[in-house]
């Protein structure tokens, strides 16, 4: 069968390209072409467009860039009845997908969705959007699932593919003697996002705390699809860049510093006590603080319920806070303790399903029906 998958960032890419690999085992038939990034290209996609030319962070940010993104809109419409696929697989990235979904459904093609769109989060009446162009809803947090069914919409609850993720590592020994270390020194990883527009936003500020941390060693996770001339301004001393290795970083890191997203739960399932961080252009956050209707935006708060980390968000995202909620994450035993026990709780709730698994075999049945 022929499968069109449509990813708007890095963790989508990730994700994507696990299920490819998933689905390729269901259906060894199985064709790609997708809109993503190096992952799903390596995992065998045909690749149209690479998410890092569509990235767009904000809803100020996406209104000003409202011409290049109809353009790829119009692309993508003219690509799908080109290829004509079996389905379309959505990935996340509501403002372009929920569009794609809408062509694709008046023009007879079956739409899945894996990883929902945060509709929970902002927007509620777009549930019903959902219902009439999604055939398939593929959910990956646990609320979701309770989040549905209140509008009489049964999606499939396949477990948590970040958790499956992080269960799978594997710790490498050779981490501090391959990027040149000091292993006596204990590490803060500095988690800045992978688009450049939010690494603007957030780096210069989270490497600006140093002074009271120089017994630490502070390591950037950085990612190659950016420039990596990029980073280099922000390189000192006491501040390392490494790329693509964010995995072994939390695996040896003992605190973080971390923007919001994905990210924020792979830290908790690391078990690295953290910091969160956001901030965007002010009338951004004005929007979406008027529109979003949930107490968090981090996915370790929102999954448990509660506030098990600090979110530092906007103007109380500066380096006085930066400097008190670090120094309660590596220096305050009861703090770090509480942390813990909350992302215990978060471990137990998630589990592990084997998500990219089960959710290509619910896909190649469904399809096969």
């Amino acid at each position: 069968m022929k499968y069109y998958l449509i990813a708007g960032e890095r963790s989508g890419d990730f994700h994507a390209a696990n299920l490819m690999r998933e689905l390729r085992h269901q259906d060894p038939t199985a064709e790609f072409r997708c809109w993503g990034g190096d992952m799903m290209q390596a995992a065998g996609g045909e690749l149209v467009h690479h998410y890092q030319e569509m990235a767009i962070m904000g809803f100020w940010e996406a209104a000003t860039s409202i011409l290049k993104f109809r353009g790829y809109l119009k692309e993508c419409q003219r690509d799908l009845l080109a290829y004509k696929p079996d389905v379309v697989i959505l990935v996340d990235y509501a403002g372009f997908n929920m569009r794609i979904a809408k062509f694709a459904k008046a023009n007879g093609l079956k739409v899945f969705y894996y990883i929902s769109p945060k509709i929970w989060a902002w927007n509620q009446g777009r549930v019903h959007k959902v219902k009439a162009l999604v055939d398939k809803m593929f959910v990956i947090l646990p609320f979701e699932e309770e989040f549905y069914q209140r509008f009489d919409y049964k999606v499939d609850y396949i477990g948590n593919p970040t958790a499956d993720a992080v269960a799978e590592h594997r710790k490498s020994d050779d981490f501090y003697d391959r990027n040149n270390l000091d292993p006596l020194r204990p590490i803060i990883a500095v988690l800045p996002g992978s688009r450049k527009q939010e690494i603007e936003e957030m780096l210069y500020e989270m490497v600006a705390i140093l002074p009271p941390f120089l017994d630490y060693q502070f390591i950037v996770a950085g990612v190659d699809n950016l420039d990596r001339n990029y980073y280099a301004h922000f390189e000192r001393n006491n501040v390392r860049i490494l790329f693509d290795q964010t995995y072994d970083l939390l695996a040896h890191a003992t605190a973080a510093l971390v923007t919001s997203g994905t990210a924020t739960l792979e830290t908790a399932l690391f078990d690295v006590p953290q910091v969160v961080c956001y901030r965007t252009s002010a009338v951004s956050y004005t929007i979406s603080k008027a529109v979003i209707k949930v107490p968090y935006i981090s996915l370790v708060n929102l999954i448990a319920g509660k506030e098990v980390v600090k979110e530092l968000i906007q103007s109380e995202f500066n380096a006085r806070n930066l400097v008190t909620e670090l120094k309660k994450v590596t220096a305050d035993e009861d703090f770090i303790a509480q942390q813990k026990a909350g992302y215990a709780e978060i471990r137990a709730k998630l589990g592990q399903q084997k998500s990219a698994e089960k959710a290509a075999k619910l896909m190649v049945g469904y399809l096969k029906k």
